[in-house]
């Protein structure tokens, strides 16, 4: 793959609110897991090995089993391995990146906010579109994973 234009180089304004954004994602209502989790799964949707390779890494170095990380593309088939609150979690993070497919409805809506108070239920849709921004950005600036980088 050929180079690219470093964004944060050329934008760094702008990036650095989007690296604010997520500072913030670590003191926010949400459990730092359910935060991680959540940029997972809309990583993989996405398909940013980036965000995948260093997501995942930082859902094991706080304590998710290997087992558990390896059944988040399937998680709605994984029982009671995901709890109530990470599955609406999960749920709301592929409706938010798939909002072209159903725009968000209202059943979906009411699914995630039985689990999350407003401020949790805010924080949760703010950390979907963020990691769906950064996805954008890691994978057009074709960020290599430290997988990759030997």
């Amino acid at each position: 793959m050929s180079a690219r234009i470093d964004l944060y180089q050329h934008a760094t304004e702008p990036y650095k609110g989007l690296l604010a954004v997520n500072s913030y994602m670590g003191d926010c209502s949400l459990p730092a897991a359910m935060i991680e989790l959540v940029y997972l799964r809309v990583s993989q949707i996405n398909g940013c090995a980036y965000c995948i390779d260093k997501h995942a890494r930082d859902l094991l170095k706080g304590g998710m089993t290997i087992d558990k990380l390896m059944l988040v593309p399937v998680w709605h088939e994984a029982g009671s391995l995901f709890s109530p609150r990470e599955q609406a979690a999960l749920a709301w993070a592929e409706v938010v990146t798939r909002i072209d497919q159903g725009g968000a409805a209202d059943a979906d809506y009411e699914a995630v906010t039985r689990h999350f108070t407003e401020r949790e239920y805010a924080d949760l849709t703010i950390a979907i579109a963020l990691m769906n921004g950064l996805n954008r950005l890691g994978i057009t600036g074709r960020l290599t994973p430290a997988a990759a980088k030997g």
